[in-house]
C-alpha cells in the first residue's frame, strides 16, 4: 500500500468514526436477544404462553421468547441457575433450596395464596380416613416441591411428625402411577395434577387451607435483571392482562386454552378456580413468611445450612 493509500484509508476511516459518533453513520442493527422461560402444567405462565400475547408484545423489543416446560419446580429452578432459563414460576419451596445453590437466585414478583391448589390424597377407597391414620404407612411427594413442605405441615395438623411416615421422593407422573397401583398409601401434590386425580377417584385428606400460603413466585437472575428490566416489565403487563381474564372468565379460559396447554378444560377450570391471581412484587412481610420455610427444611435436616431469603429479594425497577 503506498503512503497515500495508507493517509486515504486513515482519512476514511476516521470519517467513518466522526460520522459514528454524531449518528451520521448507517443505522445499526438491534441484536435479538432471548427470554427463555421455563413453566409448568400449572399457575399464570402456562396460560400466558397458551394466550400467545407475550411474543407479540416482546418482538418490538427485538425479543424473543422460547418456552421450556418443566414437570416441576426443583429441576426447573436447577436450568435457572445453571443458566439455561432466564425466567421461572414455582410454589414456595423450590426457591429455597434454588437460592442455596445460587448467590445470584432472585425473587421478582408473587401471585397470592393458592393454599386450596395443593392436596393430600390416597385412593377413593382406601381405609385412611384421616392424616393420623398415615402413621406407619408411605406417602409420595416430589422432593423440594411446594408439596413437600405442605406434607410437612398437614402431617403435623394430623399429629403426626415427619418421621411418623415413609417418604417416597417421586416425580408428579411417578407418584400418581404409584398411587394408583397402590404401592403408596397417599400423595402429597399440587393443581392440575389434584384435580386429575381427583376426576380419577382420588379422594382428599385435606388440602393447604390454614396450613399453607403456596404463593406462586416468579423468579430469574439478578444478573439477567439488572440488563434485561424491561422485558420483565413487559412480562408482568401480560401476565396481569391473563390473570384479569382468567379470573372473570375461567370457563371461557379453561375451554379456550385447554387444547393448546393439553389440559381437559374441566381439571383446567377447576385448577384455575383453586389458584391465586394478582401479581404483585415481593415484600419483606412475604420474604419473613419464606424464611419460616426455609427454617423448618433446616430443622428437618433437609437445607445443608441457614439461608437469608431477603438477600434474593430484586425489584424490577422503571
Amino acid at each position: 500500500m503506498t503512503s497515500f493509500t495508507r493517509r486515504a484509508a486513515g482519512k476514511t476511516l476516521a470519517a467513518l468514526a466522526l460520522a459514528g459518533a454524531f449518528g451520521a453513520a448507517a443505522p445499526a442493527v438491534a441484536q435479538e436477544r432471548e427470554f427463555r422461560v421455563g413453566y409448568q402444567k400449572s399457575g399464570a405462565l402456562i396460560l400466558l404462553k397458551g394466550k400467545g400475547t407475550l411474543e407479540e408484545k416482546l418482538k418490538p423489543l427485538g425479543v424473543r421468547v422460547k418456552w421450556a416446560e418443566f414437570q416441576f419446580g426443583p429441576p426447573m429452578l436447577e436450568a435457572l441457575n445453571a443458566g439455561a432459563i432466564d425466567f421461572a414460576t414455582t410454589g414456595e419451596s423450590p426457591p429455597i433450596f434454588a437460592q442455596l445453590a445460587s448467590p445470584n437466585f432472585a425473587y421478582v414478583a408473587y401471585d397470592p395464596d393458592s393454599s386450596k391448589s395443593e392436596a393430600l390424597l390416597v385412593q377413593g377407597d382406601s381405609p385412611i380416613t384421616t392424616i393420623a391414620g398415615l402413621k406407619g404407612k408411605t406417602v409420595a411427594v416430589a422432593k423440594g416441591s411446594n408439596s413437600h413442605y405442605f406434607l410437612v405441615k398437614a402431617l403435623e395438623k394430623g399429629g403426626l411428625s415427619y418421621s411418623d411416615v415413609k417418604v417416597a421422593y417421586l416425580a408428579p407422573a411417578d407418584a400418581r402411577a404409584a398411587l394408583q397401583n397402590r404401592s403408596v398409601d397417599a400423595w402429597s401434590v399440587w393443581d392440575p395434577y389434584y384435580a386429575a386425580a381427583e376426576a380419577a377417584g382420588a379422594r382428599a385428606l385435606t388440602d393447604g387451607q390454614g396450613l399453607v400460603r403456596n404463593y406462586q413466585f416468579f423468579l430469574s437472575d439478578k444478573r439477567f435483571v439488572e440488563k434485561n428490566a424491561d422485558i420483565l416489565r413487559v412480562t408482568f403487563e401480560e401476565l396481569k392482562k391473563v390473570e384479569d381474564w382468567v379470573l372473570k372468565e375461567p370457563k371461557t379460559a379453561a375451554a379456550e386454552l385447554a387444547p393448546i396447554v393439553g389440559i381437559p378444560a374441566p381439571i383446567l377450570e377447576k385448577a384455575i378456580l383453586r389458584q391465586g391471581f394478582g401479581l404483585k412484587p415481593v415484600t419483606k412481610e412475604i420474604a419473613a413468611e419464606q424464611q419460616k420455610i426455609a427454617d423448618t427444611f433446616l430443622e428437618l435436616k433437609l437445607l445443608p445450612k441457614p439461608i437469608n431469603v431477603a438477600d434474593a429479594i430484586v425489584e424490577v425497577t422503571p
